[in-house]
């Protein structure tokens, strides 16, 4: 199971609806059956405005990428989903990183939404799940944004773990902030109050999964051919920003756009976020 007890979820629920109410956006929940697990859906915006499709990373939830973006459903229908088995409103089902699981449930998603022409924005896990998706069937899709995306390079493997999973493993065994606190400011360029209360929720109730991440092989890389940006991190210490784009030119014969993300960690701050939702918005 995911989430280590009833309390732990409930925990998380309170404060996932908490950041719902704050972000003050008129909005829909669906929850879309897909045969991975029920998946919960935030939109907001006109759905007469073309369709975007807005992923979240690792031990994050739908409010906090909508958050992060607040602009864009001005111009989309944005469709924020939660993904499975995070600390969120979604079926506990793990899929596996290895094959095109990730991929088959979002497009499946996509399809029982209605959903044409999509403009994909998915940040770190998110990217992840947005290749995975153009890998198995591109039909539904217009474009994609891949922001900090996993799957296209990994960053030196001590420096991790050094720097994210020892302090990691020391604040799910002790519950110290301090601990988490260093895990927040290796990935986070900023954080606030809510994305530390969160992380250390997240961590303290629910069972991560830690297993290695896997790399996009060239052959996958080079049969998509829908329009990609990619904005890479340049400290970004478990994506490393030159290394993305530097591979991501050699292998997507489709890349329109890299953006390199000067003196960012893996999380970019607000104002980056609202350059990267310009781009996005000027993409229609």
């Amino acid at each position: 199971m995911f989430f280590k007890s009833k309390e732990g979820k409930e925990k998380i629920i309170t404060l996932y609806n908490q950041k719902l109410n704050e972000l003050n956006i008129e909005y829909s929940e669906k929850l879309v059956e897909t045969k991975f697990g029920v998946t919960n859906v935030i939109i907001t915006g006109d759905t007469k405005n073309p369709p975007l499709v807005l992923i979240h990373g690792t031990g994050g939830c739908a409010p906090q990428i909508l958050d992060s973006f607040p602009n864009l459903a001005s111009k989309y229908c944005v469709y924020a989903i939660d993904v499975l088995a995070q600390p969120n409103k979604c079926t506990e089902n793990r899929l596996d990183m290895k094959s095109l699981e990730y991929g088959k449930w979002l497009i499946e998603v996509i399809i029982k939404l209605r959903l044409k022409d999509v403009t994909l924005v998915g940040f770190s896990f998110g990217g992840f799940i947005c290749l995975k998706a153009l890998e198995f069937n591109e039909t539904p899709i217009r474009q994609a944004f891949l922001i900090a995306p996993v799957y296209i390079v990994n960053g030196n493997p001590l420096v991790g773990v050094f720097k994210m999973f020892l302090p990691l493993i020391k604040f799910i065994k002790t519950n110290k902030q301090k601990h988490i606190k260093k895990v927040m400011g290796t990935l986070f360029s900023e954080y606030d109050d809510f994305a530390l209360e969160y992380m250390s929720t997240t961590f303290q109730h629910c069972n991560m999964d830690f297993s290695p991440l896997p790399i996009i092989s060239k052959q996958s890389a080079k049969k998509i051919n829908r329009p990609l940006t990619i904005i890479a991190s340049e400290k970004d210490i478990m994506f490393p920003g030159k290394k993305m784009i530097k591979r991501a030119k050699r292998v997507f014969p489709t890349l329109k756009e890299v953006f390199l993300l000067k003196g960012s960690k893996h999380v970019p701050t607000n104002k980056e976020f609202n350059k990267i939702e310009e781009e996005i918005i000027n993409s229609i």
